[in-house]
């Protein structure tokens, strides 16, 4: 288990269609017990000036964007995203190594960078998606690959499933932060999520971070079910 000193160890995903669910939400959340997640759908329909809404809120924002392409394009993607004043920003792994140390090399030169973290194997893919993709071994193999060739090319961390973080855990740096998904209280259902685990034994494994969507977003009450992982956790 890695150490405490983390600030907020929740992720709120806010995975949703328009800004007013999102910040009615938001509005009944404490930046002190979480951090929140803004993906793909939502940065699309609203941009950085939500991002930067939401971190006027006093809000960490982890921009799930997984960027991945040339070097040269996705380090110049990673410096627009630090200028949202974003917290945590992702590439994939499997962009190779010139791209993450291209990334982490052109956040190096800015006074205040963000996390850098990379995508290993998604916690939606089980074996006989990867196996149809062409990736040879099991997902737990492939994201302990991915896991040490993005700590050897720069990264601060990785994201992965909750199921590998015991095995990764020992394989990287103390500081390097592992990110999960596919957390799930014991009383909420799997969703599309695949490979997952409650948030005590995510944390036990070795998680750094829980990403969290539905069993927060969708409680009746989203703050007590907030604390009430907190406390699972704690």
């Amino acid at each position: 288990m890695t150490n405490n000193n983390l600030g907020p160890r929740v992720i709120v995903a806010l995975d949703y269609p328009e800004s007013g669910a999102a910040l009615e939400l938001v509005s009944g959340l404490d930046p002190k017990l979480c951090r929140l997640k803004v993906g793909k759908e939502m940065f699309t329909r609203l941009g950085p000036a939500f991002v930067e809404q939401l971190a006027g809120k006093g809000f960490d924002i982890f921009l799930d964007l997984k960027f991945h392409d040339i070097p040269n394009t996705v380090a110049a993607a990673c410096a627009a995203a630090a200028e949202m004043g974003v917290w945590m920003i992702n590439v994939h792994a499997s962009g190779g190594r010139k791209m993450m140390e291209a990334a982490s090399n052109r956040l190096q030169q800015l006074q205040s960078a963000p996390l850098l973290v990379a995508v290993t194997i998604l916690t939606s893919l089980g074996q006989d998606d990867i196996t149809e993709i062409g990736y040879p071994g099991t997902p737990a193999e492939n994201v302990l690959r991915l896991a040490q060739l993005a700590d050897s090319s720069g990264m601060d961390g990785i994201v992965c499933s909750p199921l590998e973080a015991q095995e990764v855990r020992p394989l990287v740096n103390s500081e390097f932060r592992l990110v999960t998904p596919g957390v799930r209280p014991a009383s909420a259902v799997k969703d599309d999520q695949k490979r997952v685990m409650t948030p005590a034994d995510a944390i036990q494994n070795g998680a750094d971070f829980l990403v969290i969507g539905r069993p927060i977003t969708g409680a009746e009450d989203p703050l007590q079910a907030l604390r009430d992982i907190q406390s699972e956790i704690s």
